[in-house]
């Protein structure tokens, strides 16, 4: 995706910002467009309350200025604006590439509506070509990892199950401290069931199927934007 395109499709989705709303800011490189016009509008007036995803989107939203507070001040957002690694029939999701998928979840799940901005590429028939980001707990890592085997095999996973690693060859670690085993499936023929199946294991934090949560995605593709609704 050009940065051009993901410039257009955060200017598409700045069309749902209206004076007061409280909104979720996201995690990523396409995201990261949207906080900018945000600013933009902020600093021309712009009346909001935001909450970012990640530590990350905070330092940039402070240095334009925009209004932050948290999930312990207010309990609820009109809207969410952030990027995914894959959109799924009925807008569901594969999100964490950026490995801030735990607090994206909160604060999709907080909100009244959740609209991602993505490339073409983005779209596909079936969800699991990307690597499904799991975040673990560190502690009982080689038990929890598995358990998180054992489901693979059960949704007949086409790959293996990687811990993330850091440019440096260490773990990376998220902004809560935890862990992420990357789940290669190749195909996820079942995202509700293996959702289910993951959250039961007990050293499993959250996962990156975002199933139920996107209410619109704006697309660009070849200079235009598509617009998807479930």
């Amino acid at each position: 995706m050009s940065d051009a395109d993901k410039l257009s499709a955060a200017r598409k989705a700045m069309e749902e910002v209206t004076p007061g709303m409280r909104i979720g800011l996201g995690t990523g490189s396409t995201a990261r467009h949207f906080v900018n016009l945000l600013g933009e509008r902020v600093a021309s007036g712009l009346d909001c309350i935001c909450v970012p995803t990640s530590e990350a989107t905070e330092r940039q939203a402070l240095a334009l200025r925009i209004p932050l507070t948290s999930l312990d001040e207010i309990d609820e957002l009109d809207l969410t604006v952030d990027g995914a690694d894959e959109i799924g029939p009925g807008l569901s999701l594969i999100k964490g590439g950026g490995g801030a998928l735990l607090r994206e979840k909160i604060v999709a799940a907080a909100s009244r509506r959740m609209v991602v901005i993505a490339d073409g590429s983005k779209l596909v028939s079936y969800l699991g070509r990307f690597p499904l980001p799991i975040e673990v707990n560190p502690f009982g890592l080689a038990a929890t990892r598995r358990a998180i085997v054992d489901i693979l095999a059960v949704h007949q996973a086409e790959g293996a199950l990687q811990l993330r690693r850091n440019e440096a060859g260490t773990p990376f670690q998220t902004d809560g401290g935890h862990l992420i085993l990357d789940a290669f499936f190749g195909r996820i023929s079942t995202p509700e069931a293996l959702s289910t199946a993951l959250l039961d294991v007990p050293g499993v934090v959250q996962h990156g199927l975002f199933l139920g949560l996107c209410q619109r995605a704006y697309v660009a593709r070849a200079g235009e934007i598509e617009i998807h609704d479930p």
